[in-house]
């Protein structure tokens, strides 16, 4: 078993931004959770992380309810990732990776004897043992979220929430690190933008709109141009890559562009 939401919806501000949503993963499955902007992937998101409860369904980690096992006990198993982590203080990478480990600390805060193993694998695991005494500002954009990925992999969960982890990586960054994930013995549940790398990478994918599935299940079935029509409202070619055994989608362009030349 693994995390499962069933069912469930959310208001927030007034506003149905998740509606009756199901998502059930097999354990170390790769799922991608695709949709345009406003569709609900981050909504739903916080709700498997139960940073939010669901207005009614429900959210069960290994057949319990996950708002009923305490957030300590849910830290230690369901890690995240979001779009916007930041910090101001002045700390190492190091410092950041090493804050995966708080949920596994005692109630005096000592460590475990686990601790420098599990930051040195997940230093390793994004690239970035040799800035590991770098500080934290003087990062990239990209170096910041692949350290925040480390600290997330340091937390050694069983499931990993990743929202648009991609975004500020150059496409070497994003390809090794959407392989690292799908090669992880974990259940993943991550929103992407990039249809292309939700095909290449995941096993299963839940297609949102307007915060309700329209479709789900493996990306050759389910991202067909009669969806992507649909969802996105772009026509696109659907065709098999014989190299990786997966389907790639080619974009046209709006018809109100077609015929503009470029300068």
């Amino acid at each position: 078993m693994t995390i499962h939401a069933n069912e469930v919806s959310w208001r927030r501000g007034g506003a149905l931004v998740v509606d009756g949503v199901s998502v059930n993963p097999q354990r170390g499955e790769t799922v991608g959770l695709l949709g345009p902007n406003g569709s609900g992937k981050s909504s739903l998101l916080n709700l498997l992380q139960a940073a939010a409860k669901p207005d009614s369904g429900s959210v069960l980690l290994d057949g319990e309810d996950i708002h009923g096992l305490g957030r300590k006990a849910v830290a230690r198993r369901v890690a995240s990732v979001t779009q916007h982590a930041d910090t101001d203080t002045d700390i190492t990478v190091y410092d950041v990776v090493r804050l995966g480990r708080t949920p596994h600390r005692s109630l005096w805060g000592a460590g475990s004897a686990g601790d420098e193993q599990a930051i040195a694998q997940a230093l390793d695991k994004v690239a970035l043992t040799d800035k590991a005494e770098r500080p934290w500002r003087s990062l990239s954009g990209g170096e910041r979220q692949r350290a925040h990925i480390a600290r997330a992999l340091a937390q050694q969960p069983q499931e990993l929430l990743m929202d648009e982890p991609t975004n500020h990586l150059d496409i070497r960054h994003q390809i090794e690190l959407l392989h690292l994930v799908s090669t992880l013995d974990v259940t993943t549940i991550v929103a992407l933008h990039d249809l292309n790398l939700a095909a290449m990478f995941c096993d299963s994918v839940v297609v949102l709109k307007q915060g309700r599935v329209v479709a789900a299940g493996p990306p050759a079935t389910v991202l067909t141009k009669e969806l992507v029509r649909d969802v996105y409202e772009v026509d696109a070619d659907i065709t098999d890559d014989p190299s990786t055994g997966r389907v790639k989608i080619f974009f046209r362009p709006p018809a109100a562009f077609a015929g503009i030349q470029p300068s």
